[in-house]
């Protein structure tokens, strides 16, 4: 083991990337991270699917986002499967599973769309994201394992900066492909149409919903031939998954029960925040879908942005500390969303992706470091937390639909003040990530 000078010194080093990923992985990394791209895409076009089904299907706020419900329901089903497939084979099986759902779950949406039936999109959408499901579990610990684990969290803070590259990608797929092909009637003028000439106008909406989804199983084959094609491997030498051994000793390790907790808080804050983003804008201004979407694409630059450059400063400051100060920040900026006026409210907004950038994969790493051979049903708990995605973020939208919270914002009315006083729910959520890196800044 490296003594504190040593590692010190280490540290004070000007990174590079053989110090991050060692040279014969980085052929492996690569084709990891853009599978980090790839779900980062498909997360955040799916968020653009609520207010597109909401006007498509015609239907409220609770019930269009149920496609978050199945999105993000899927990853506590499939997650400790994940884990132990990856135990008892390797991590290049768990990629091809993972991939090969997601193949299966974007070509249900071909029927979906013809049928016009919104439960065979919900459908499609589990099996879809049961195998991004898959992947998190199983490439978030590969990349950890790719290298020391002094740079175990910079390397996965490094890889997932990648991430919100493919959200952006996703946001202008959302905004060019689905949303600006929404036919612009409104609800109620949707009411007052023929079935006759409302199904004509799904045929045309439903196929943009497709187009992204099917024409990405192109990039999703040539990942899985890569991997398929791959024989070098990191293998566990162990023997098959003790499920209840590795379980109590998880259960007994304070840091990572409640890192899964914030990890839970955490992706429904990020989840309900950009999902309800479009909604927000257009209640505080005069934006219709495709204009407000421009907002949120902002806002994931600046959650890229503020995402490299929180992985750099790691290199300096205690990556919990970094994060309590940062989760901090953001409870402020999420006040000022709630109650300032118009024009800075929606900056507050946006800053609020900035603050979220290093939240995920830092919660991660700190979460995993030092479980050894628990580390793989540990990771598929990290990502059965994402459920948090489909708990909070209709918790979210009941709040719009029934103004629940908007007694705690005097100066606004209608629509507005529901929307406002949603954002509530993410300000509780800012502040047990802040409590988590508090918890964790004194600990080596």
């Amino acid at each position: 083991m490296e003594s504190a000078a040593k590692l010190d010194k280490n540290l004070a080093r000007t990174p590079d990337m053989d110090e991050v990923v060692p040279s014969d992985k980085k052929l492996i990394f690569f084709m990891l991270v853009s599978c980090f791209v790839l779900w980062g895409l498909l997360n955040n076009i799916t968020d653009n699917l609520v207010p597109a089904f909401g006007k498509i299907f015609m239907m409220s706020a609770v019930d269009s986002s149920m496609v978050q419900f199945f999105f993000y329901g899927a990853y506590a089903v499939l997650a400790i499967p994940a884990a132990m497939i990856i135990k008892k084979y390797s991590f290049r099986h768990g990629v091809l599973l993972g991939l090969g759902f997601y193949i299966i779950g974007a070509l249900g949406y071909i029927p979906a769309a013809i049928f016009q039936v919104y439960d065979i999109f919900l459908v499609s959408i589990f099996i879809l994201a049961g195998g991004l499901s898959v992947l998190e579990t199983t490439c978030n610990p590969y990349v950890i394992a790719l290298g020391s684990e002094d740079t175990a969290i910079r390397r996965i803070n490094f890889a997932q900066a990648f991430n919100p590259v493919g959200s952006i990608i996703g946001l202008f797929l959302a905004k060019f492909v689905i949303l600006a092909n929404l036919n612009p009637a409104t609800y109620d003028e949707r009411v007052l149409m023929s079935p006759e000439e409302l199904s004509s106008i799904r045929v045309g909406e439903l196929f943009w919903v497709c187009v992204p989804y099917v024409g990405l199983i192109a990039i999703a084959l040539v990942i899985w031939f890569f991997f398929f094609r791959q024989k070098s491997d990191l293998k566990d030498q162990g023997s098959a998954l003790n499920f209840m051994a590795s379980f109590t000793n998880l259960m007994g390790n304070k840091r990572y029960v409640f890192g899964v907790i914030t990890q839970f808080f955490y992706v429904g804050m990020q989840i309900a925040v950009w999902t309800w983003m479009i909604k927000y804008i257009m209640a505080l201004t005069d934006k219709v879908e495709h204009e407000a979407v421009d907002y949120y694409i902002y806002a994931v630059f600046l959650f890229v942005g503020a995402r490299w450059l929180c992985t750099y400063l790691m290199k300096y400051i205690h990556a919990p500390r970094l994060m309590a100060a940062v989760a901090a920040v953001g409870m402020a900026v999420t006040l000022g969303t709630i109650y300032l006026p118009t024009s800075m409210s929606v900056i507050c907004l946006m800053l609020i992706s900035g603050c979220m950038s290093l939240m995920f994969p830092t919660i991660y790493g700190i979460a995993l470091r030092g479980l050894g051979d628990d580390v793989k049903l540990g990771a598929a708990g990290l990502i059965m937390a994402i459920i948090g995605g489909a708990i909070i973020t209709p918790i979210m939208g009941s709040f719009i639909d029934n103004s629940t919270l908007a007694f705690l914002v005097p100066g606004f009315s209608g629509e507005e003040a529901a929307v406002r006083s949603s954002y509530y729910t993410a300000f509780v959520c800012m502040v047990v990530v802040f409590l988590y890196g508090l918890f964790n800044s004194k600990k080596a």
